[in-house]
């Protein structure tokens, strides 16, 4: 065997992701609001960028506005990042990082909000899409001191969701922290912190309901109709002014931020649902090709043309990914609107089958560049205004060989038939199979078990005990007295 130098020549095809390609698929990700600190940013570094203003906006910007029923352009996704940025790649920002850019301010912790704080405990206290709409907007209508309104703002209607769904979330919140929060009115406020010491036994809660006597220092009234002695009467007093009537203002020196959204769905005149961007957020920046010609003649020293040179590359690069973005987020925004034309339409309960890769294919992009999109964007509708992701829900075969169902769906109907059956002979996971199936919908019992305990549901065992146990508490409770 022996060894040998030669030279070979290989032709081969790889993906090599630019820098300023990796910034582009970056700024998809980021909101309105960040992209626009980002452009302020930039305008204060480089020279040849300047803000537009008046029709020279108009002229720059992108189509900010589009219709469900019009057809989109077909892109494929990896020419869309091509367009997002230019092939030669300059330093993000015009220059290297300095010391001017060191903030101890980015050191310090974000505060947190209450409206920041129910929404953690919500993203992990439900996975059906159906129910985090109705959670979001109920913590969106939470004041400062962690109340809702009476009416909880028409939610149902809103939404186009049932009553016994809104309450159902509603109970979910209320079990949140801090204890109290989501309450609507004083008395439940004071009844869900009891509830939470296990202390509201019947006497309480009959000082709770008449909490107003307690105000007028009417104690012997409020100890008449609780059916207690005067010792009891005081410590129960005593036991609620221990408790928070205000349990959200812990959180009230958090800067509260108002939620802005990215698009706007509106219905238009033909009854087509017309999208458009939010223009008012949307930054619009130009290059000053004027000021460039004229730097140009003027600089003589080789450092000065280089850096006006990656001046002008990184201004056009950034107003060519900004127009890009736009029209990305646009088209993404238009085909989740055509997909779930339903809930526009009729509400929650009406959430069609839809992942990722069904809009990344209707609209030939990428299905990471759609996720990207959807993350951190915000969409106002007739219904409220929602994250783009929470359109996205699983899917469930039909039994008839028809269109498949939404999985949300599904649980509204599992909902539904529990909350209809009869206290004394609740329904098995294998009945709800065989009433869903009947009515067209093929799905599997560990399925509807997963569901169920996913709503916080017990199995029918537990909840015929339950019911039982309700029965006879309801007995004995008119005679009860606190001990």
């Amino acid at each position: 065997m022996s060894l040998a130098q030669r030279l070979e020549y290989r032709h081969s095809q790889s993906l090599v992701m630019s820098p300023q390609l990796m910034q582009a698929i970056k700024l998809l990700q980021l909101s309105n609001l960040d992209v626009t600190a980002f452009v302020e940013e930039e305008l204060e570094r480089n020279p040849l960028l300047e803000r537009a203003s008046g029709e020279a906006a108009g002229v720059e910007s992108p189509t900010v506005a589009s219709e469900v029923s019009a057809e989109q352009p077909a892109e494929a996704g990896a020419r869309d990042a091509q367009d997002a940025a230019p092939t030669v790649y300059t330093e993000w920002g015009g220059g290297s990082s300095g010391d001017d850019d060191y903030n101890l301010e980015n050191f310090v912790a974000a505060e947190t909000t209450l409206s920041g704080h129910l929404a953690e405990q919500l993203s992990v206290s439900f996975t059906a899409p159906r129910q985090r709409m109705i959670g979001q907007y109920l913590i969106d209508l939470v004041d400062q001191a962690g109340y809702l309104p009476p009416d909880l703002g028409g939610a149902a209607e809103r939404l186009g969701a049932t009553q016994e769904d809104v309450e159902g979330v509603l109970a979910v919140l209320q079990k949140f922290d801090p204890p109290g929060v989501c309450a609507r009115n004083l008395s439940e406020c004071l009844a869900i912190q009891l509830c939470e010491l296990d202390r509201y036994d019947p006497a309480m809660q009959a000082l709770v309901e008449h909490i107003d006597l307690l105000a007028k220092r009417d104690i012997e009234s409020l100890r008449k109709l609780c059916g207690v002695d005067d010792e009891d009467i005081a410590d129960m007093i005593t036991e609620i002014r221990r408790l928070n009537p205000k349990p959200g203002m812990k959180f009230g020196s958090a800067r509260l931020q108002t939620m802005v959204p990215d698009v706007y769905v509106r219905l238009g005149p033909d009854d087509g649902w017309h999208v458009e961007l939010n223009n008012d957020t949307l930054p619009h920046v130009l290059v000053n090709q004027t000021y460039h010609s004229e730097l140009s003649k003027k600089i003589d020293k080789e450092g000065d043309k280089s850096f006006i040179t990656s001046a002008l590359q990184n201004a056009t690069w950034l107003v060519r990914a900004l127009d890009q973005r736009a029209r990305t987020i646009l088209k993404v925004a238009t085909e989740i609107v055509h997909q779930q034309d339903g809930f526009f339409t009729h509400g929650v309960a009406h959430l069609r089958p839809l992942n990722l890769r069904d809009v990344a294919e209707a609209i030939q992009m990428h299905e990471s560049t759609v996720s990207r999109v959807t993350a951190n964007k915000y969409m106002a509708t007739n219904r409220g205004t929602f994250e783009l992701k929470y359109f996205f829900t699983a899917s469930i075969a039909s039994a008839d060989g028809g269109e498949a169902h939404s999985a949300e769906a599904v649980r509204h109907r599992i909902k539904r038939l529990i909350d209809a059956e009869e206290p004394s002979a609740p329904l098995s996971d294998d009945s709800i199979v065989e009433r869903l199936r009947a009515s067209g919908v093929d799905i599997a019992r560990r399925t509807v078990a997963k569901y169920r305990e996913a709503m916080r549901i017990p199995c029918s065992l537990q909840r015929r005990r339950n019911n039982e146990w309700k029965t006879v508490n309801s007995r004995t409770s008119a005679g009860a007295r606190r001990p």
